[in-house]
């Protein structure tokens, strides 16, 4: 079998523009979630959002470039610039290659875009409307840009599987590159959902946490009892995914492997997850099946822990199934009181802090954790963080829908 290694990483999130900028976000142990400014908080009740500050597409883009590309593009195709510059990967248009591809993710696509446009025409007409909507308000804009940007002629495609978008692509990428039917694959996911009917949407059916206190990050609470609904995020992370043998004989820099991958549905409620947790077990087992990984060989667990009281539980009760008694010696921690939960891209967000982890030996807390849940009675690394050297990790994402996606990462 081919194996397949991570050889790129371009993080942009509220805690940091690229690798370096993330990792130092990680090691201060601070929330980039912060109060909202894109709309009265009143509106709808929640008070706070991971919006990522900072970023100047200006670095990465032409004027007239730029004007092709909406949020949820930009910050694709920044991330995946990121990803290439990180590798050291020689990727042009001017020389395309039918070997490498695109396999990119994300819930909402431009559809925060699409609503700014609505609002034009409903107030101005046709002619306020910004003539490249056509080709920014689909899903796909995200990774067709990326081919153009880099001439990529080999497997393109975006899947929009909830919160499990980023780890679905970049399993099926790494089935990409298993299969042979690529070399190199850009994979990744993205999202820019903060518009007021976009997040809107998600706060009158209650999900997200109304939060008012202070630090603003306290709104996400993974496994703690006082925990009451997600918190919204924005951003992008992109990896270079590369055959072994191809990253080994050009000398690259590996992150890790990408050893296992497994996707399935609870087949059960678009918003509450199966409370059994049948198929969030069959799905991490799954995964450790095809990394050929055996359950006591996990040293680090990052978690979905999406701060809803159901979903922490659920998933806690889940890994005890699969791990048994292991479960107990097994940091357990969700990342998303740093990044806030930026549905689509978070699990590339947690999946680089694994990458980093695996590398650098140190393991992220979760931030917030002050009262833990008695339903939640594992090692969630609560506050601060933890050096630890792990050799094999598993990162969950459990999305509306009951769309359950696993992916398993070593050490090479």
């Amino acid at each position: 079998m081919r194996r397949v290694v991570i050889t790129g990483i371009g993080p942009i999130t509220c805690i940091g523009i690229g690798l370096e900028e993330f990792w130092q976000g990680l090691r201060a142990e601070r929330s980039g979630i912060s109060r909202l400014t894109f709309m009265d908080p009143e509106v709808f009740g929640v008070q706070v959002a991971g919006e990522v500050r900072g970023f100047e597409p200006g670095q990465f883009f032409t004027p007239k470039r730029l004007k092709r590309l909406d949020r949820y593009a930009q910050f694709a195709v920044a991330s995946a610039i990121l990803a290439v510059r990180d590798a050291g990967l020689e990727l042009s248009a001017a020389t395309p290659n039918p070997r490498h591809g695109v396999s990119y993710g994300t819930a909402l696509g431009g559809i925060a875009n699409a609503e700014h446009q609505c609002a034009k025409f409903v107030q101005n007409g046709p002619g306020a409307v910004s003539p490249g909507i056509a080709l920014q308000v689909f899903g796909g804009s995200a990774h067709s840009n990326i081919a153009i940007e880099f001439g990529l002629r080999g497997p393109g495609t975006t899947n929009s599987n909830s919160c499990a978008s980023g780890p679905v692509a970049m399993g099926e990428a790494m089935r990409y590159i298993r299969d042979g039917w690529a070399d190199v694959m850009i994979a990744g996911a993205a999202e820019a959902p903060l518009s007021p009917l976009t997040f809107g949407a998600f706060a009158l059916i209650k999900a997200m946490s109304p939060w008012a206190g202070d630090p603003p990050g306290g709104a996400c609470r993974s496994f703690d009892a006082a925990r009451d609904g997600f918190t919204m995020g924005e951003g992008g992370t992109s990896f270079v995914l590369e055959e072994y043998e191809h990253a080994r004989r050009r000398g690259a820099r590996i992150y890790g492997e990408l050893l296992g991958y497994a996707l399935n549905n609870d087949a059960h409620h678009m918003t509450n997850p199966l409370p059994t947790g049948e198929s969030a077990v069959a799905c991490m087992r799954a995964a450790l099946d095809d990394a050929r990984v055996r359950p006591e060989e996990v040293d680090y667990i990052n978690a979905h822990a999406s701060s809803t009281k159901a979903n922490d539980a659920t998933e806690v009760r889940a890994i005890k199934q699969v791990f048994g008694e292991h479960a107990y010696r097994i940091p357990v921690s969700g990342t998303k009181g740093y990044h806030a939960h930026a549905l689509g891209a978070t699990g590339c967000f947690e999946a680089a802090a694994c990458c980093l982890a695996l590398t650098r030996g140190w393991i992220p807390p979760t931030l917030h954790l002050v009262t833990p849940d008695p339903e939640c009675d594992l090692d969630h690394v609560p506050q601060h963080g933890r050096e630890l050297q792990p050799k094999r990790v598993l990162s969950n994402s459990f999305g509306f829908g009951g769309i359950n996606a696993c992916i398993v990462l070593g050490e090479v």
